[in-house]
């Protein structure tokens, strides 16, 4: 039976129309998969499921995650990555080591109370480990750390605002979130440090709320520490959690966009 699969015109164009119409028709593509996002298992048959290619210098493969964790998207990485993830596949490797350790940032939106008030709020979490440019990672984690030195502060209770992160700012647009943009480092006009493959959209009641206080607040933490939550309630809970275990960061950002 047909699958309930998303490809891109960006994987697509990698892939050919032949094989995206067969993955569109259920002749290529899986029933259940591994969401290559957040690391649950997915069912085509049953729900959304974006197809997402990584690409290396001579090799490229194919995944699959929920269309609610990553759109379909094509993502450059390195042939050693790569190749990594092909020998987890054939079960050379352990998976954890051989997952691309590739930036890709997972953004969720939700209300968070504050002070008796609802603010609108993004949490980002990478898919993987991030290492610090021009290293190779040593099995350690960066995240956190890069983001403190861009500004943002370490929350261990989620009691109050944080502090407004000057230069960056949460671009929203006809209603649909598009970016995140953070200062140039030449000093010219802002760049994306994430950027939807394709506009998300954002509730009624968030998008209230931004319009209400002109800002959005952005939790980020370390892979494996939020995971994917389907209710705000239990994103609360697991932002807490990361809170108290020294494991979150977060900023204001004024809204650019209605």
């Amino acid at each position: 039976m047909p699958r309930m699969l998303d490809v891109s015109d960006d994987v697509r164009a990698e892939i050919g129309d032949e094989e995206a119409d067969r993955l569109l028709a259920g002749e290529n593509a899986p029933g259940s998969y591994d969401c290559t996002s957040c690391r649950t298992q997915g069912d085509s048959e049953q729900e959304r499921t974006s197809t997402v290619l990584f690409i290396g210098d001579e090799t490229a493969v194919l995944a699959f995650a929920h269309a609610t964790c990553l759109p379909s998207q094509v993502v450059q990485v390195t042939e050693e990555q790569l190749q990594g993830a092909v020998r987890s596949i054939t079960g050379d490797e352990r998976p954890s080591e051989a997952l691309p350790e590739q930036a890709v940032l997972g953004v969720t939106s939700g209300l968070i109370l504050l002070g008796g008030e609802l603010h609108p709020a993004l949490v980002v979490e990478p898919t993987g480990r991030i290492a610090r440019p021009g290293t190779t990672g040593g099995g350690g984690d960066d995240f956190l750390p890069l983001l403190i030195e861009q500004g943002f502060m370490p929350v261990s209770q989620l009691t109050e605002v944080p502090p407004v992160l000057h230069g960056w700012s949460v671009l929203l647009a006809m209603g649909q979130l598009h970016a995140v943009l953070q200062p140039s480092s030449s000093g010219g006009s802002p760049v994306a440090w994430w950027q939807a493959h394709q506009p998300l959209q954002v509730t009624d009641s968030w998008r209230a709320a931004a319009n209400k206080h002109q800002q959005v607040l952005l939790f980020a933490a370390p892979v494996g520490s939020i995971g994917r939550q389907p209710r705000e309630d239990l994103l609360r809970d697991a932002l807490d959690k990361a809170a108290v275990g020294g494991r979150l960061v977060a900023s204001a950002m004024p809204l650019a966009g209605t």
